[in-house]
This record gives C-alpha cells, structure tokens and sequence, in this order.
C-alpha cells in the first residue's frame, strides 16, 4: 500500500476535481456538463494549461518564474505584429515568437543558473520588463484581427472527417483510441514494473484507475461529438501532456530534473549538471509562455496591451494544487494539468452561479493554501510512519 500513500496527493485532487465537477453540475442545474460548455471550459483554459506544464517543470527544481504572464502577453503582442501588422505568414511567425520565447527564458537561466542571482528577483524583473515591452511595441492599442487559420489555433475544431448527421464521429473514434491507448499504456507499465521488482497498483486498484480514465475519455468524446468536435487546443494540450510526461518519467533528462530539485548537492555528487537542467528548464518555460500567449492570442483574435494578468499565478497556483512541493523534486506534468482543471472548473462554476471574480479570486487562494497544507500534512505523516 506503499504505493498508495505515496501518491496520496494525486489522487486526492482527481476526486476533488470529480467532486466539484459534480457539485456545480448540479447547483447549475446542468448547465456544466453541457457540451458547448465543455468546449469553451477547453477553449478558456488552453493557455493556463500550457503554463501549467512549463512551471510544473521549473517547480520540480526548486524553483519558480514569475515572468511568464509577461512574456505571454508580450510573445502575444508580436503575434499580432508580426502577422497583422508586416503581413508574415502564420509559419514563419510562430517559429520566430516561440524562438523569441526560448531567449528571453535563455535570459533568465542564464541570470538565475549560472550566476546564482536569486530567482524570484530575476523573474520578478522579467515580468515587470515584458509588461513594460508590450505596452511599447503595441503603442497601448490592440491590433486585430488575425487570419482565420490563426484564429483557429485556439477557436478552432477537428472537423468530422466521418460526415456524420448532427453527431461529430470523429470526436467519438478519437476517444476510443485514446482510451485503447491508455488502458495499453497502463498494462505495459504495469508488466514492466513487475519485471523490475517495482511497486504496482493492486489489481482492484488498477481497475478502478482504468475505469474512471476510459469513462473521463468517452465522457468528453461524447460531449465533444454533440458539439461542434474536438477543439484544436485540446489536441495540442494532449500532445505537450503527452511529450513532456514521458520526458519527466521516462528519460535521463527528467530523472536530472528530479535529482536538481530533490537534493541539488547530492545531484552533482553524482555528476549531473545543475546548473545545465536549470538553464534549460527555464529556457523550456519561455517556450512554451510563447505557445501561450500565441494561443491566447487567437482565441481573442486580438493582440491587447491587457493580456498578461494574474496568468502567472495561475499557472504556479496550478501546479501547487496538481501536487507539486514548493520544495522541488515533487509533482507530475498530469498533476499539474489536474491543478489547472480544478481551477478552471471553479472559475467556470462560479461564473455559471453569479459570483464575481473577486470571490473567485478567493476561493482559488483557498483551494491553493488547502492543497498545500495537505502536502505538508501528508509528508509528515508519512515521516513519521517511516520511523
């Protein structure tokens, strides 16, 4: 049962992210489970889920960047004047914001790795100085709109490639797969681990893990095939969950990335570079705060001087509730998507039922500090059962 307790925390918040799913499905009177609904709730939270992933990493080590919201608005900004403003084609473009995203994270690696400057305080300046840049390069005005093609980035949907009359087959055929998929996923892994002596899920356990993620699946592909299909967002949120997982759990690399935040002396002891994972952590961040902020901007199919507020506290605020440690050297990239899931559904939620963002506001510092304070509990007494 060791196993059990040791992912304690996840498993907390995938019931928590189920009870509250199923709460204000009823206090909306079902308005939640409606599928355009669900379509928006994907559309809405694309860009926080994207942050999400790259913070989870950048906590892993121990540490955090503040200047993520920034660099989205401002990555967003040069969306719009590249593509509307000098007319470049949507493929030049999105190479050119997401190199300029990799920079300015090569920027704060460099500051923050390699000559120990205090992370908060570089990233604090970065957020500050991206805010200052966009505010120039836009001259205070929003530009838009973007292309159709670039507005579907974030707008758009997988079309029904099956023709089917008011149902979306398509969104129904990828669930299937996807359910085949992890259920294939979960067995390997599961043989694997016998094969090395490693600990595994009791086989009831196992069940009721298959059964709730292939139920979630059909669930959406039923939601998705009433509305208008699979959102294109959503394929590319699926396809960073998957990459950046199997680099976290599966690769030298990722094992690197838990070392640096576990026990950063005992890491280089063992001959890895520190200081190397975190430059290239954050260098992976401001990557991925460009894909943001090129998804944001499609979504509004604007580039606004505005954009920037509060995303990078949501983002950090997702992967502490997906079970990160403040610590480093804990959490998993699907943890951190179940985070930012939990606050987008309480968002939404809330908004269904009135409430104003400043109660809101409140509600999700509530749910961070609980998280928190029930990792900290958790760790302790597991400390204290090891002895």
């Amino acid at each position: 049962m060791n196993i059990i307790r040791g992912n304690l925390r996840q498993f907390g918040m995938m019931i928590a992210l189920v009870f509250i799913a199923v709460l204000f499905q009823f206090l909306t009177d079902g308005i939640l489970f409606r599928p355009a609904n669900i379509a928006n709730l994907v559309t809405q939270n694309g860009y926080i889920l994207i942050l999400a992933v790259g913070m989870m990493l950048v906590i892993l080590t121990g540490r955090i960047d503040l200047s993520v919201g920034g660099l989205l608005a401002f990555s967003s900004a040069l969306s719009g004047i590249f593509i509307i403003s000098w007319g470049w084609p949507t493929w030049l473009a999105i190479p050119a914001v997401l190199a300029v995203g990799a920079l300015s994270g090569a920027w704060n690696g460099f500051w923050i790795a390699y000559k120990n400057v205090p992370f908060f305080v570089v990233t604090l300046a970065g957020m500050l100085a991206f805010r200052g840049l966009t505010m120039y390069v836009l001259g205070g005005t929003t530009i838009t709109p973007f292309p159709p093609h670039f507005h579907n980035l974030s707008a758009g949907f997988i079309p029904d490639f099956f023709g089917g009359a008011g149902v979306n087959i398509t969104a129904l055929v990828l669930a299937v797969i996807v359910s085949l998929v992890l259920v294939f996923l979960e067995l390997r892994g599961r043989r694997v681990s016998r094969q090395f002596g490693a600990a595994i899920l009791p086989l009831p356990f196992m069940i009721a893990k298959l059964a709730v993620l292939v139920g979630a699946v059909m669930l959406f592909g039923y939601w998705f095939s009433a509305s208008r299909g699979v959102p294109n967002v959503l394929v590319l949120l699926a396809a960073l969950t998957v990459i950046y997982s199997y680099i976290a759990n599966n690769t030298v690399a990722g094992r690197h990335i838990y070392a640096t935040g576990g026990n950063v002396k005992a890491a280089e002891l063992n001959g890895i570079k520190t200081k190397r994972v975190i430059f290239w952590v954050y260098v992976n961040m401001g990557m991925l705060a460009a894909l943001a902020g090129m998804v944001f901007a499609a979504r509004l199919n604007a580039a606004t001087p505005r954009a920037e507020a509060g995303f990078e506290l949501q983002a950090i605020a997702a992967a502490f509730i997906g079970g990160a440690s403040p610590n480093g050297g804990v959490g998993k990239v699907t943890g951190a998507i179940t985070g930012a899931m939990v606050m987008g559904l309480l968002n939404n939620g809330l908004s269904h039922l009135g409430i104003g963002s400043d109660v809101q506001l409140a509600i999700t510092g509530l749910v961070l500090l609980a998280a928190v304070t029930f990792d900290v509990y958790t760790k302790t007494k597991v400390a204290k059962s090891a002895k």
